[in-house]
């Protein structure tokens, strides 16, 4: 149960309907049904029941109300007591993000935060995903931005709205170059580079139709980077995404999207039920309430 869950119950129990509540949430109607309806699904009760005159709480929906109230004044309390001290809020949040469109979500949450809590600092590794698991996993790092397909079981979430589109990445006198899009058997005959990240190459070998052996391969690649730099020496073609600013890092370099487009969320995350900073923790808040912008 979260506290967002308490007040979208709160705003609906105070107008008595359900359309009314989700205007002055900035929320849609059909979201605050379902929060509702799972919010009860939860504590197995009915709080509220529908009728033409709208809402009208339960016996146990009062006693709820009167709960949610207590939560949510303290956390409001709480809330207001960290603002007040946001002067003296220091210390370091570390941060490892993969290459992806999302870090321009991630960037905005930085300036944002830098400017209401000027004492933090930030530390910013950028890195391949596993490499950053593990960092998160040893408690080396706070939050990682991640590329999907990746494991979430261990972590707290929120899958950011903007995607990355694959491509593949090529010198700008390469025979590809003035396709629009790009199918497997116009990239197949070509030598190709392609990410080391296991899951990631699976995906595109599957896109491919092929299997490695029937591929030439000169090279796997960490970080695009670095492959950017063989692909101008017309060492091959990269398969990446369009969010990597690599593909920005030559004149020479065009980015061209596969067909059928083939598009990949990125995550912001961070450890379950892990004790963090005062600063770490209040970036998380801030990540969380974009998670509620978003629904």
């Amino acid at each position: 149960m979260e506290l967002r869950t308490l007040r979208y119950y709160l705003a609906a129990a105070d107008e008595e309907n359900i359309t009314r509540a989700a205007d002055i949430l900035h929320i849609t109607q059909p979201t605050l049904s379902r929060q509702i309806m799972d919010l009860e699904r939860e504590l197995g009760t009915t709080l509220m029941t529908r009728g033409k005159n709208g809402l009208t709480l339960t016996d146990d929906g009062i006693f709820f109300r009167q709960r949610a109230q207590e939560i949510v004044e303290l956390a409001d309390r709480l809330e207001k007591s960290f603002a007040e001290r946001q002067n003296t809020i220091s210390g370091m949040i570390v941060i490892g993000a993969s290459e992806a469109v999302g870090g321009v979500t991630l960037a905005g949450l930085i300036r944002k935060f830098s400017s209401r809590y000027p004492s933090v600092q930030f530390t910013l590794y950028n890195e391949t995903v596993d490499n950053i698991k593990d960092r998160l996993d040893k408690g080396l790092v706070d939050i990682g931005l991640l590329l999907e397909p990746v494991d979430v079981a261990r972590y707290d979430y929120v899958r950011l709205s903007r995607q990355d589109t694959w491509g593949l990445l090529v010198r700008d006198d390469h025979p590809l170059t003035g396709k629009k899009s790009l199918t497997a058997e116009d990239v197949a005959p070509y030598p190709l580079i392609l990410p080391l990240r296991e899951s990631i190459r699976a995906e595109i070998l599957h896109w491919l139709g092929r299997e490695e052996k029937e591929l030439a391969i000169p090279l796997f690649y960490t970080l695009l980077s670095n492959a950017a730099l063989l692909v101008a020496e017309g060492l091959g073609c990269a398969f990446c995404m369009d969010g990597a600013l690599a593909i920005r890092s030559d004149p020479r370099l065009r980015f061209i999207p596969l067909e059928p487009r083939r598009m990949t969320h990125s995550v912001l995350v961070w450890k379950k039920n892990h004790l963090f900073s005062p600063a770490a923790s209040l970036f998380i808040q801030e990540i969380n309430l974009l998670r509620a912008q978003m629904e």
